[in-house]
């Protein structure tokens, strides 16, 4: 069940005027988001339904003090498998103004947040390049971290770019029928690999502090799903023929039956451990030199953040 107890938010004028026909990720609604919602569930003003000091992302995002990691509610992917299903599909979150946006940035640096990180941010694009010129105005420091599923388009990360400092794409499919049946999305592929491109364009590989924090660059991520083997490798080969070697793959193996999976007999199990490894020993011998992995007992419903609008 979504918040709906917040107030109404007013926005610029031009903002306004740029959400009455939304053509912002590949769906290219149209929708006027002032009146109506459309496939991605969001309406003109922005909806997060947590801020907070997340513990459990790579140890170089994290790092010891933890990331800086706002949940948008709403996204453009269908899958029917999502971690974050009560803010993607159930619209948990809370409407806020532009400038508690940035206020709440400042707060998580505050607070010693290594970065800023967006989760599926992509709804709000025109919201977030005021919000972060304000917060950086206001004297934010720290990297931003733009976290999405890869469903994007070319031409509305262009408006990102010298604001975005890390981008965080999970590179889900290459198989358009896994894509189709599982996010919604049979033309995912086409615009994930492009976006990736683009992403790579704007901040290059990936570069380091002295304390191993990234500052920088692209890094992708890859959730293995069972019974997928082959279109997870499929992925890392497009991402070593396609993308220098310095940009960092994780391999995940955190897939949890959470969502509508067990609606779906294939997605209704956790990946079994010979499928990870198997494909860890193919990334490895395929040439992948910078990456993660994962333990298995990472898969848990206990490592998904309780929606509870903390830090909204």
């Amino acid at each position: 069940m979504s918040d709906r107890s917040s107030c109404p938010v007013e926005l610029p004028s031009d903002l306004a005027a740029q959400l009455r026909h939304c053509v912002l990720c590949p769906r290219q609604c149209g929708v006027d988001r002032h009146t109506a919602r459309g496939y991605c569930g969001t309406g003109a003003a922005v909806r997060v339904a947590k801020a907070f000091l997340h513990p459990w992302e790579e140890p170089c995002i994290s790092g010891q003090r933890g990331s800086g990691t706002v949940f948008f509610t709403g996204c453009n992917l269908r899958c029917v498998y999502c971690q974050n299903y009560a803010i993607s599909h159930q619209g948990v979150g809370k409407e806020i103004s532009l400038a508690r946006l940035s206020a709440i940035f400042l707060e998580l640096e505050a607070q010693g947040a290594h970065n800023i990180n967006l989760v599926t941010p992509t709804p709000y694009v025109p919201h977030l390049v005021r919000a972060i010129k304000a917060a950086r105005q206001g004297g934010l420091r720290i990297p931003i971290v733009y976290n999405t599923g890869s469903y994007e388009r070319v031409e509305t990360l262009r408006r990102l770019e010298g604001l975005v400092d890390i981008y965080l794409p999970d590179l889900k499919y290459c198989d358009a029928r896994l894509s189709a049946r599982w996010s919604g999305a049979p033309d995912y592929f086409t615009y994930a690999s492009a976006a990736i491109q683009e992403m790579l364009r704007q901040v290059g590989e990936p570069v380091f502090d002295a304390q191993g924090m990234l500052q920088r660059g692209l890094m992708i991520r890859h959730l293995t799903l069972p019974g997928a083997l082959e279109d997870s490798q499929r992925v890392v080969d497009w991402v070593l023929e396609n993308l220098p070697r310095g940009v960092y793959l994780n391999l995940m193996s955190q897939y949890t039956p959470l969502g509508r999976a067990t609606d779906y007999p294939e997605l209704a199990t956790r990946v079994p451990r010979e499928q990870y490894e198997a494909l860890i020993e193919y990334a490895v011998e395929r040439g992948l030199e910078n990456g993660f992995i994962q333990e298995m007992d990472s898969a848990g419903p206990e490592y998904v953040p309780a929606f509870d609008l903390e830090g909204v």
